[in-house]
């Protein structure tokens, strides 16, 4: 596999300008990243993403996107279809656990197929986050639940539905980001509990879930291992929690490098996340000189990282059949139970 550098890319809007050309060209990133901006039909959807592939060159580039269901998607009405959120399938869990990792898993495949026919291969899910009392609301309604057990059971459906589609499922946001009290996309979150604490709650669902082929980190501060910087830019998380108590080898990527959780120039925190031990950095905003900067922040793919890059790769290749129909009707199933559940509220 050719020279890849070790960074994801959004793109400024709906076609590919030449500057943008220039620089994929030149630089040849591991993947981009499609938000609201860059979506208008599916038609020009799929021309966007072939001529981002083509100036990249390879068959090997990640197309990426946002598409957990319910308050975070990029594809809605009329581009994509509705999808309830994570809660939803909390509250079928209360009721009968099996069939709503059935139904979890069915409406993860639908996404797939959807996300497969316009070019994207890459799904930033399943939310592994497990909130407790008192943090900020920024996952909320993206988790799966407030226990592990729960929470592994929906997150391992959704993250194998992905995977018989041929899309890459990224857990997120890895060591967890349920306890924070700040929003990382405005601020930089601490959390302040105990390692031991952390390892039995936020880590766990990381732990039953560590052999999933890819993960985002989160711009979040454990004081308990590393005071001074954020899970995505510190070795110690990285080295000793990420890769050494989750026991997690796939391909590992950072959370936008335009949060506001982060400091600094661009190139600088581009630098510090693959410093850290990322394999990818993960640049959102579509601005060019941002762009610029990361690119010129980041190392080539090489060794344990392009072997992650290419066993991540290998995922979005295979694709199971499946019952579409059958599929359609749990995900009618899920939005109607959610209808009714928020109506009674």
């Amino acid at each position: 596999m050719s020279t890849r550098a070790a960074y994801i890319t959004g793109l400024a809007g709906l076609t590919l300008t030449d500057a943008e050309q220039r620089l994929l060209a030149e630089t040849r990133p591991a993947g981009i990243i499609l938000f609201q901006r860059n979506l208008d039909n599916h038609e020009q959807i799929r021309r966007l993403v072939d001529d981002a592939r083509a100036a990249i060159g390879g068959e090997s580039t990640f197309v990426l996107i946002d598409q957990e269901g319910g308050r975070v998607q990029r594809l809605r009405p009329p581009l994509g279809r509705a999808l309830p959120p994570a809660a939803a399938y909390a509250a079928r869990y209360a009721e009968d656990p099996e069939a709503a990792c059935r139904e979890a898993w069915s409406a993860a495949r639908i996404i797939a197929d959807d996300l497969k026919t316009l070019g994207i291969d890459t799904d930033c899910a399943p939310v592994l986050d497990l909130p407790v009392p008192g943090a900020h609301d920024i996952i909320g309604d993206r988790a799966y639940g407030r226990s592990v057990d729960q929470v592994v059971a929906l997150g391992r459906a959704v993250a194998e539905g992905f995977m018989a589609g041929g899309v890459l499922p990224v857990i997120k946001h890895i060591p967890g980001h349920g306890r924070a009290t700040a929003d990382s996309h405005l601020s930089l979150p601490v959390v302040n509990a105990e390692r031991a604490e952390l390892e039995a709650t936020d880590f766990a669902p990381f732990c039953a879930l560590a052999t999933m082929p890819a993960a985002m980190t989160a711009h979040v501060v454990f004081a308990a291992i590393d005071a001074e910087r954020p899970a995505s830019t510190s070795p110690y998380v990285t080295r000793d929690i990420i890769r050494g108590h989750i026991g997690f080898d796939g391909l590992l990527m950072s959370d936008d490098l335009g949060m506001k959780a982060l400091s600094g120039p661009m190139r600088e925190r581009a630098a510090a996340v693959i410093m850290a031990g990322s394999d990818v950095a993960l640049h959102c905003s579509g601005d060019l000189a941002e762009m610029e900067a990361v690119a010129a922040g980041v190392p080539t793919l090489a060794c344990d990282a392009m072997r992650r890059f290419k066993a991540a790769v290998a995922i979005t290749r295979a694709v199971d059949a499946f019952d579409r129909e059958m599929a359609l009707a749990a995900l009618d199933r899920v939005l109607s139970h959610h209808a009714a559940t928020r109506e009674t509220v």
